[in-house]
């Protein structure tokens, strides 16, 4: 692994968190995570009773369905496991999520509706990286196909082409990480109209 080389150590607990997006046939986009926990010894809990080593102690299930847009049109959320019988019973709430978008104000917006007694800890901890992956799932399949459209279109609009339209948007990336900074190269290269940089004395690339 690309980290140090680490201290004479053992295992104790392991959280895996998987999340995957689909394209429906119906238009729409599914988006699933499942978190596990997960310890190398076994334990007692009240409810549940003796967990052995690798049973997950937390298992964890959501299902987002959502538009173009990525707004919330339909929630599924499932404990299969937890240790205590009633963890699952706070799985409706998580309809509250039906009709927000994601984008800015998204984890606001869930805290809002999901946070402390209202909601379950570790599912709403997962619907941070579900949003992540719903963004990484529709926006670059979308992004192609309109780029395709705007070169089969051909251009030929007042103002240039469909193509140079694209690169004029304001971009949704736009100052989410340092990579894509109004400052920085990249935004400079394929956003120039976006970018906020010290402009170079000879403009010409």
């Amino acid at each position: 692994m690309p980290l140090s080389e680490p201290a004479a150590r053992e295992p104790i607990h392991t959280r895996e968190v998987t999340c995957r997006g689909y394209r429906r046939t119906d238009g729409m986009w599914d988006v699933e995570g499942h978190l596990t926990d997960v310890k190398s010894y076994g334990f007692h809990t009240e409810q549940r009773g003796q967990i052995p080593p690798g049973d997950p102690v937390h298992g964890m299930w959501i299902r987002l369905t959502v538009d173009n847009d990525l707004t919330v049109h339909a929630v599924e959320a499932v404990t299969e496991k937890s240790p205590y019988r009633t963890c699952g019973s706070v799985t409706p709430n998580f309809q509250r999520l039906v009709g927000l978008k994601i984008g800015p104000g998204w984890t606001r917006a869930v805290k809002e509706r999901l946070g402390g007694v209202q909601g379950c800890t570790h599912l709403v901890e997962l619907l941070g990286p579900v949003a992540t992956t719903a963004f990484q799932t529709i926006y670059p399949i979308l992004a192609r196909e309109q780029a395709e459209k705007a070169r089969a279109a051909g251009g030929g609009e007042a103002g240039g082409s469909k193509e140079d339209m694209l690169r004029t948007k304001r971009p949704v990336l736009l100052n989410t990480c340092h990579i894509f900074d109004s400052n920085g190269e990249v935004v400079r290269k394929n956003w120039p109209d976006h970018y906020t940089g010290d402009r170079p004395r000879d403009a010409a690339d």
